[in-house]
């Protein structure tokens, strides 16, 4: 669950794409940027998601949205994701997790009985004006991107 609420200022970053790529809010002049925070690359649910955002890119376009996937890794887990899948949607590399910290999507998660350090699956549509203007918590991968393209019409 994000600490984070509608209205609020989104935290401000600069995060690398497998390019080289700076990405952010405060570096796009999209309307809206849509951060979608997934745990890891090349996971079954991850890839789901990544390829959903992917599949309706140019409608987000459309509607002057930026998508920014952000998770662990690195450039080069990066690339190999967006090789293997064809992903066109830009993943950015939060070494760190300094990002999904701010945003309040790094804690404790639990899996057959082990506890772990990982970021929780949400996603945040940050406007013009470097504001929340929603949030959805504890997603699910499948059917996310229509789900967010839809909050986004109605913006």
């Amino acid at each position: 669950m994000s600490k984070l609420k509608v209205g609020d200022k989104a935290p401000k970053f600069k995060l690398i794409d497998k390019d080289g790529e700076e990405h952010g809010v405060g570096l796009d002049k999209s309307d809206y940027l849509v951060l979608f925070f997934y745990p890891k690359d090349n996971t079954p649910g991850c890839t789901l998601e990544a390829q959903g955002f992917s599949a309706l890119l140019k409608d987000f376009t459309r509607r002057k949205a930026k998508v920014i996937g952000i998770s662990g890794g690195d450039q080069k887990t990066k690339d190999k994701f967006c090789a293997k899948y064809d992903l066109k949607v830009a993943l950015v590399s939060d070494t760190d997790f300094s990002v999904a910290k701010a945003y309040g999507v790094f804690g404790d998660k639990k899996f057959m009985g082990r506890v772990y350090k990982g970021i929780y699956r949400s996603t945040f549509i940050v406007d013009k004006s470097g504001k929340i203007a929603h949030i959805f918590d504890d997603v699910k991968p499948d059917g996310h991107a229509e789900e967010v393209l839809g909050v986004l019409k109605g913006l």
